[in-house]
């Protein structure tokens, strides 16, 4: 049991206060006017009943509590209704390499992505989401769920420094991906592959293809631009100090491939999106989510307390009533 307004309770401890000081007050219990004289307190005892007028005056107090009591919203029990959600089972698949720290997306393009996904986490509506990051190697990083404000809180932690294994291995991705999914439906299952394109492994077309046959849609998500950016290297206080180099000492830049990235979404039946410094893509992609086909992804019972002041405020009617409507001159007089 609980109620809805607890401080109107407050009125029963004042009425209760005010009952114990009116006992104090009254003195004998048969006085109605202590301080009367004969005549008139002969007159009072004629006409009064004090055994009923204290009945009567218990019934109005009994009558103002149990009204107070309604006033305090009481909710007894429980309501239980079934509760649907429609959606369907999103992954998104974040790289993490070292390329996506390059500046070409302001403020990076790894930051840049992160942005963009948390808008679209807001977005969704009874979908469910999970995070899948990779480089060289790649790991589930959140299995499904409805909760997301969870999935914006592992979203945030991500940086380029959780995978130790560099590269970018597009289809180990897409393999973990598959292993998301605890059902076999062959509908409702769609990948966002977000990435600057790099594949270095060069088989992530054709495992498209599989997974889009196996009832994986796969939109792909291009980070960057063609003109491309250096490399930062980090320290430990995510300050730049200095641009990385490859084996001949050449500073190396990072460019968007969006041929791969786009073969890769024309395979598994999807789209190519674009994170740039002046889109909103994240509208696209949830637009594209919006309308595709839903499954029912939960049924389960939502239970809350349920209101009963009525039965209370009926209670202190009657009482009152009741109340006021007795009489207080005796059956029969002296």
């Amino acid at each position: 049991m609980s109620f809805r307004f607890s401080w109107v309770l407050a009125f029963l401890l004042v009425q209760f206060g005010l009952w114990v000081f009116w006992r104090l007050k009254d003195g004998k219990r048969g006085s109605v006017y202590k301080n009367a004289s004969e005549k008139v307190a002969s007159v009072s005892r004629k006409n009064i009943d004090a055994d009923r007028l204290q009945w009567k005056n218990r019934i109005i107090l009994a009558g103002l509590a149990v009204l107070a009591l309604a006033a305090s919203g009481p909710q007894i029990g429980t309501r239980v209704r079934p509760i649907e959600r429609k959606g369907v089972d999103l992954v998104i698949a974040l790289d993490t390499s070292t390329s996506m720290n390059a500046e070409d997306i302001t403020p990076s393009r790894l930051e840049k992505a992160k942005f963009e996904l948390g808008r679209l986490i807001r977005h969704l509506k009874g979908d469910r989401v999970a995070i899948i990051v990779f480089a060289g190697s790649s790991h589930l990083y959140l299995p499904l769920t409805t909760d997301y404000e969870a999935a914006l809180l592992f979203l945030n932690e991500i940086d380029t420094d959780m995978i130790p294994t560099q590269g970018t291995a597009l289809s180990l991705a897409m393999n973990t991906a598959l292993s998301a999914y605890t059902e076999e439906s062959d509908k409702f299952k769609v990948m966002l592959l977000v990435s600057d394109g790099e594949d270095h492994e060069g088989q992530a077309v054709e495992l498209a293809a599989k997974a889009a046959n196996a009832g994986l849609m796969i939109n792909t998500v291009g980070v960057g631009s063609k003109a491309g950016s250096l490399i930062p290297e980090k320290s430990k206080d995510k300050k730049t100090t200095q641009y990385k180099r490859d084996r001949d000492g050449k500073l190396i830049t990072s460019s968007l491939d969006e041929t791969i990235l786009k073969e890769i979404a024309a395979a598994g039946n999807g789209s190519f999106f674009w994170f740039g410094n002046t889109q909103d893509t994240y509208k696209e992609i949830a637009g594209a989510i919006a309308n595709m086909e839903k499954k029912t992804i939960s049924t389960h019972e939502f239970s809350e307390y349920e209101d009963r002041y009525q039965s209370f405020a009926l209670v202190a009617f009657c009482f009152l009533v009741v109340g006021f409507v007795m009489p207080t001159r005796p059956k029969v007089r002296p």
